[in-house]
């Protein structure tokens, strides 16, 4: 259903070292970026490798505020392994703990997850629903 999402950040450069890390341990790389420092409208983009980007980040240094409670995205894993490797490297680059990886039964029998917040509290998961 979705294309992409797009997160407003207040430091892209801040915001570009988490999300490289955290991302790259779920397989995610960055597909597209417009990095012209001191300039504004700059971004970048997230995705498979060779493929179109699903998550943006944008530089909004001003005003720039996380949705509420409820909203978080929630990234595909494609092991338990990466979910804890997602958790590592987004704590080692600036993120804060949300819940660390494990098994969430009252999600699902086999759902695993982990919980960061970004460096501007965006709500971020790591998840694979699977017995693998």
């Amino acid at each position: 259903m979705l294309h992409h999402a797009s997160l407003g950040v207040s430091d892209i450069e801040r915001s570009a070292a988490f999300y490289d890390a955290a991302l790259a341990a779920l397989g995610y790389v960055r597909v597209w970026d417009d990095i012209r420092p001191g300039q504004t409208g700059q971004a970048i983009g997230y995705g498979l490798p060779g493929g179109g980007d699903k998550l943006a980040i944008k530089h909004r240094p001003d005003g720039q505020r996380p949705p509420g409670p409820g909203f978080h995205l929630a990234f595909a894993a494609p092991s338990r392994q990466a979910v804890d490797r997602f958790h590592a490297a987004a704590i080692a680059h600036g993120g804060g703990d949300n819940g660390g990886p494990g098994l969430r039964p009252h999600y699902g029998e086999h759902y695993y997850a982990a919980f960061v917040m970004d460096p501007d509290g965006h709500a971020l998961e790591a998840v694979i629903n699977s017995a693998i």
